[in-house]
């Protein structure tokens, strides 16, 4: 019979008191495991790999808001920039791909996001090495929509599906009149795209109440393109046609119907402007971004420098403080089961005084009760590693329904360690078991022993 055999029958003696201990360990790894997958899960999602655009191009304003809203829609947009300076952009010889997108309504059902693009943006990477799937056809006619995989499950929708949607998010009481059509569902991409509703740009200016008044355009014109007198006198021109034709279909007598006739390009606007850069170059994006703050009132983003400081400066310290409290914890558990066995000895000196009178040698009892701790203890933490893990598995699904995001029950947290000025990477769960072990050993060591220096005839008088 070998000395974990013993132990666990020393154990089992003790049932309740074992149970509830090591029932304390479990709730301390089984937190801490948790805490590690929703890390692994934010640190998966905010990180360059879910983002294959190099530039991110908006309003002047916070860089965090401008990609929280471009990129996750967790986030309002700043305000809008002219339709002529996406063409404009589009021009740039270092501009491999620029998409316009739109943001400010929501469907009625389900409060999904509506964003006005273009085609190209499904030709392009959602992520670095990952392309769109998609199960229909591209969006055409001003009124198709594409659909994301959750918007599909969530809804009940599928290609032929017609939806409205409402003005100006959630809490908006006007619902328009247009109808879209869903011609497209994409494949789940575990990325915001699965809980965002496209539909063609050219159809999103024709939406009613889209069009900004012609005197309010012309002024943010005038505001965005001071020091460019040539794009403005194209732009005003486009302005005077748009009046013109106005002032016509109100002579007519149709000025108070809603028409879809042509926008023209100097009234429509755009939120943000996804920009690639030329691969091979990679001093484009710089430049790029150094040239758009100049003259204008628009900035360029790359996508991964603030979503890198929101992880570090605000998620990481807390993710931080989670982990220092799960361990605190794991420690007071690793307390109470010195606590456990240690005021265990005084019951069980007779026990080991008949073990020693047997003939088990003091080195053989010192290992008993040192197994007793590190079944405790590792056998407390396995329970909770599979709890913590079985938790993300059940919760996955939910989180996928309310984010879009797809969240990994089994993913690996990786953490940097500074060991004599060298930084190492390792996964924190390798780690676990290795820490749970050190500290059985050293809670159990001083039950071990006492019983260890236990004098065989006092026991057995005792």
């Amino acid at each position: 019979m070998n000395l974990f055999t013993i132990a666990w029958k020393s154990i089992r003696q003790r049932g309740l008191a074992s149970s509830l201990t090591a029932l304390s360990v479990a709730l301390g790894v089984m937190l801490m495991v948790v805490v590690l997958v929703i890390s692994g899960a934010l640190r998966a999602v905010f990180s360059q790999n879910t983002i294959a655009y190099d530039l991110i191009v908006g309003p002047k304003g916070s860089g965090l808001q401008l990609v929280l809203s471009a990129v996750y829609r967790v986030q309002p947009a700043i305000e809008n920039l002219p339709y002529l300076y996406y063409l404009e952009l589009k021009e740039d010889r270092r501009v491999v791909s620029a998409v316009p997108m739109a943001f400010g309504d929501v469907t009625e059902q389900g409060s999904f996001p509506l964003v006005g693009t273009t085609p190209e943006y499904f030709e392009n990477e959602y992520a670095p090495g990952s392309t769109f799937r998609i199960r229909g056809k591209r969006i055409n006619a001003n009124f198709d929509a594409i659909i994301g995989a959750e918007v599909a499950r969530s809804n009940g929708w599928d290609i032929g599906s017609q939806f409205k949607i409402v003005h100006g998010g959630a809490d908006g009481t006007h619902i328009h009149d247009e109808q879209f059509t869903v011609v497209s569902v994409l494949q789940q991409t575990g990325t915001p795209n699965d809980r965002t509703v496209f539909v063609n740009i050219e159809g999103f200016y024709a939406i009613e109440g889209h069009e900004t008044p012609l005197n309010e355009v012309e002024e943010r014109l005038k505001k965005f393109y001071a020091s460019s007198s040539d794009r403005l006198k194209i732009a005003l021109d486009q302005i005077a046609e748009a009046r013109a034709l106005d002032e016509a279909e109100s002579a007519s007598g149709h000025g108070g119907h809603h028409h879809h006739h042509a926008t023209p390009d100097a009234a429509k606007e755009v939120t943000a402007i996804l920009i690639r850069t030329r691969p091979k170059s990679p001093f484009d994006a710089i430049n790029l971004s150094s040239d758009l703050q100049q003259g204008y009132q628009a900035m360029a983003v790359n996508p991964i420098v603030p979503i890198r400081k929101l992880m570090t400066d605000v998620l990481g310290n807390v993710q931080q403080g989670l982990l220092v409290l799960t361990v605190m914890i794991i420690l007071v558990s690793g307390i109470s089961i010195f606590v456990s066995i240690y005021t265990s000895m005084t019951d069980r000196r007779r026990e080991i005084g008949i073990m020693r009178a047997l003939g088990a040698r003091r080195g053989s009892v010192f290992g008993i009760v040192l197994a007793e701790s590190v079944v405790l203890c590792v056998g407390g933490g396995l329970l909770g590693w599979l709890s913590g893990h079985g938790i993300a598995v059940i919760a996955s699904p939910f989180v996928t329904a309310e984010t879009g995001l797809l969240l990994d029950p089994w993913v690996v947290y990786w953490m940097k360690f500074t060991v004599f000025n060298f930084e190492i990477e390792l996964p924190v769960e390798s780690v676990l078991f290795p820490m749970l072990l050190a500290l059985a050993t050293l809670v159990g060591f001083l039950p071990a022993m006492t019983a260890y220096r236990t004098d065989v005839a006092d026991a057995l008088s005792s």
